[in-house]
């Protein structure tokens, strides 16, 4: 029966044109949906993306745009390396879908050896690449845990920054998979901290004992109830305590001399995702929104609420050129807080190309970012000798850009107040990209491959004449 439907899928090209061009007036009805090459994941987790059920009617005019969305809903599950959506004409108007996957590898023990810095630049350029400021461990991930999207992730790193992290993530809770829940433990115990930022670089302590114990929980709801639309709920608790060297360091670390903090809190995130490919988009656009309290009353020290607003937006201008534009927003009130719970730029992955070494804090930012790129390589092989078939396919495409990148951000009061312990003088201090345009442009390559890894490379000039090369590991935006 299995041959039988691959050798029918084989058909589906020839079947696929005929629809195209046949009367786009006719009305069609769903007869069968047939889901092959899924042999970890169960069946409902793929069909849950599809628009068209059995008994549904559509017309022909729609049906190719339909197809094409599944198929993209589908690949951005992140389950397998290739995705077909076709539709086989039947007698008396009724067709039947054929959905064939291709299943990545699920189970991970992947060794850790990372930088504890927040990027390749910042750790080559602002610690001198201080092999010692590495982290390594273990993370032990199983992704579509059960067969149904399901992730654990359990992590033990050891080395610049203790850490211990427990994650499991249930996509849906409910038969109509709509609802989810995540729980996320984690402990942290570095012994060398940023505890400081001077001039918009963060100053490290380094000590034989740890310098910060935090622990914290936290439960996320997520209520996904069309396609594109996802709402995200999530409470959590945090108990944080520091060394007494960081306060004599930073006596507004915690605010107030105080060597302890504990809050709670909760937020409300939406998603509207209408991308085709999530880690590496070229058509759609995306909306996104978030708000956090953080801080509950009952006595807290912390009293802030966050806000953050993006879109994205990616179109195709012609043949193998692309346009990306997004533009992002951040708001944190009040804006006296204790250093722990600074943000901004150069956290989150929200920064201006060519600042990639800095961090500029602030309550307020916003942010725009523009790429041009151009494909110009793309090929797939299928290394048939590797054991196992999910790491046997092997694509790469490369793309050549140019960007510019443009950013504003308002200084912390604490900052612009800034009384210097020596002199006793007022001294404001990160001023230098704090209250002024600052705007980068610059060139480089995207190099996007294997269960969407990203690497780019870029060379960028900004208005502060500053300019250099970067290399990063994930999306733009």
């Amino acid at each position: 029966m299995l041959a039988l439907i691959v050798g029918l899928c084989g058909m589906l090209g020839s079947n696929s044109d005929t629809l195209a061009t046949a009367d786009s007036s006719r009305v069609l009805t769903v007869n069968r949906i047939l889901v092959i090459g899924n042999k970890t994941t169960k069946d409902r987790i793929i069909l849950r993306e599809l628009t068209l059920k059995v008994g549904d009617t559509i017309s022909m005019k729609r049906l190719p745009h339909e197809l094409l969305w599944d198929k993209r809903k589908i690949y951005n599950l992140r389950l397998f390396h290739t995705v077909l959506v076709k539709a086989l004409e039947l007698p008396a108007n009724r067709i039947d879908l054929f959905v064939e996957v291709t299943e990545r590898w699920y189970t991970f023990p992947i060794p850790i050896f990372e930088l504890s810095d927040r990027n390749f630049s910042e750790w080559w350029n602002n610690y001198n690449h201080n092999i010692n400021r590495v982290n390594y461990g273990v993370s032990l991930i199983q992704y579509n845990f059960r067969g149904r999207n399901e992730t654990v992730r359990l992590t033990a790193q050891f080395g610049f920054a203790k850490r211990y992290e427990l994650t499991y993530r249930i996509p849906y809770i409910d038969r109509r998979q709509k609802q989810g829940l995540s729980f996320s433990f984690d402990y942290n115990e570095p012994k060398n901290l940023a505890y400081f930022t001077d001039n918009h670089i963060l100053q490290y302590f380094k000590y034989t004992q740890p310098l910060k114990i935090a622990a914290g929980g936290s439960i996320t709801y997520f209520y996904r109830k069309s396609f594109f639309e996802t709402h995200s709920f999530q409470a959590g608790y945090r108990n944080n305590q520091i060394n007494y060297k960081i306060d004599s360091l930073n006596p507004n670390y915690f605010g107030r001399h105080q060597l302890a903090l504990q809050y709670g809190y909760i937020s409300y995130s939406f998603n509207s995702e209408h991308r085709d490919v999530v880690q590496y988009p070229l058509h759609g656009h995306q909306i996104a929104g978030y708000i956090q309290q953080t801080g509950l009353g009952f006595g807290s020290a912390v009293n802030m609420t966050e806000i953050g607003l993006s879109y994205a937006r990616h179109i195709e201008l012609s043949k193998k050129i692309y346009l990306s534009n997004y533009i992002g927003g951040y708001v944190a009130t009040p804006t006296v807080q204790p250093y722990a719970l600074y943000s901004g730029m150069g956290y989150r992955k929200q920064y201006v190309r060519g600042f990639e070494n800095y961090v500029i804090e602030t309550p307020a930012f916003l942010l725009a970012k523009t790429t041009l790129k151009k494909r110009i390589f793309y090929h797939v092989w299928n290394l048939h000798g590797l054991p196992k078939e999910q790491l046997q396919y092997f694509p790469l495409s490369v793309y050549m850009k140019v960007y510019s990148d443009w950013g504003y951000a308002q200084n912390y009061a604490y900052y612009q107040n800034y009384r210097d312990v020596l002199t006793n003088q007022l001294q404001p201090i990160n001023t230098s990209f704090t209250n002024t345009l600052i705007g980068s442009a610059g060139f480089g390559f995207d190099l996007y491959t294997v269960y969407d890894f990203v690497i780019r490379t870029e060379y960028t000039f900004t208005n502060q004449n500053h300019h250099g090369f970067f290399l990063s590991l994930n999306k733009e935006f």
